[in-house]
């Protein structure tokens, strides 16, 4: 097992990254004589659960089980969780156990910021994409049909318990969709790991555990540094979201149903070294080099047919990182080296947009 450390003070939580970790008692030792809630979905909770409610020596009663999907990432499911919060007069010193992937730690991190003003939860990330992202820093939200992530709230786990066998499990599509995550943070904070991930893809792909516990490590180690320096978003942090206002576009066009996460910020990541290229910042052969490990990895670098130019500069103004009525972009200085900017080129934009919406 490997540990460190998000540091934020008092809010400071260790991530434990290893395999085996649901069936070890130690690993939730914080959570001894404790009122505990889970969350999970039917996927995770039929491969996972049972395993989770032995180890902490709870039953059925003691979990609502939602249904799995992006699409029920909504005010409707967090509303689910809080009446049965609500009905189990759950008090404010329980623990709330998210298990299951993205959408799941979202919607249970949101509904624990916001039952009784905050109670404390925990992270089981069971999917790629939870384990080196969206389990860590905080952000917790739900969608809306407007833009994805718009209703949230920040609100920092007690720990993260990442276990890796949960991985043996995934549908290669959602392992794909992880590595989306892992390749960006190579492309946004260190051209060394981008290196390793391009020499080391095949492994993780044959779910090698050395290497996927690796590359989950320094995914984590990248994002716990960043958001140390900026919990709220109000500067670095943002960097983290390269590929996302193009790749949230995509979510949001297509409703949620069809695309998966990291399948649209795949898209968002050749746009982004594309929209880079057209600055004069990044080298074609760079950008190209993004754009062949992002079709090794299996996923898509092209966005949906009927997508136009029109549909992502509208679904663009909606983003969150909108300021001052201007679409803000994180783009690449050179691989490893991100910046977020306001004051782009718009011809810039507007070739890469016609390029990847161009039969």
């Amino acid at each position: 097992m490997r540990t460190l450390n998000v540091e934020l003070g008092d809010r400071s939580y260790p991530i434990r990254i290893g395999a085996g970790l649901l069936s070890d008692r130690a690993q939730f030792a914080e959570l001894e004589n404790r009122k505990i809630k889970i969350v999970t979905d039917a996927n995770a909770g039929r491969r996972y659960l049972p395993t989770l409610l032995y180890t902490l020596a709870l039953t059925p009663e003691d979990v609502l089980v939602l249904p799995a999907g992006e699409t029920q990432k909504t005010w409707t499911s967090a509303e689910k969780i809080l009446d049965w919060l609500l009905a189990s007069n759950f008090g404010r010193d329980g623990v709330l156990i998210a298990l299951g992937g993205g959408v799941i730690g979202d919607m249970a991190g949101f509904c624990a910021a916001l039952y009784q003003r905050g109670i404390d939860f925990v992270q089981v990330p069971t999917t790629l994409l939870s384990q080196v992202d969206s389990s860590v820093g905080g952000k917790t939200a739900v969608n809306h049909p407007r833009g994805k992530n718009m209703i949230g709230a920040f609100h920092q786990p007690k720990s993260v318990i990442a276990d890796i066998n949960t991985l043996k499990t995934l549908p290669p599509r959602e392992l794909a969709s992880g590595l989306a995550e892992v390749i960006k943070y190579g492309m946004l904070a260190d051209a060394e790991f981008l290196k390793w991930i391009e020499q080391n893809l095949d492994k993780m792909l044959a779910l090698d555990a050395e290497a996927l516990t690796k590359a989950i490590y320094r995914s984590c180690e990248l994002k716990a540094r960043i958001v140390a320096q900026d919990e709220r978003e109000s500067g670095p942090r943002a960097l983290l979201n390269l590929g996302h206002t193009f790749g949230h576009a995509i979510e949001t066009f297509t409703g949620y149903s069809e695309w998966l996460h990291g399948e649209a910020v795949a898209v968002g990541l050749c746009m982004a070294a594309d929209m880079s290229t057209q600055m004069g910042w990044l080298s074609v052969d760079d950008a190209l080099r993004c754009t062949s490990l992002i079709q090794r990895a299996g996923l898509p670098t092209r966005p949906p047919v009927g997508m136009t130019p029109e549909d992502f500069l509208e679904l663009m103004g909606h983003d969150k990182k909108v300021a001052a009525g201007k679409v803000r972009l994180v783009l690449l200085r050179k691989l490893g080296v991100s910046v977020l900017s306001a004051d782009f080129d718009e011809k810039a934009l507007l070739a890469t947009l016609k390029h990847f919406t161009t039969p």
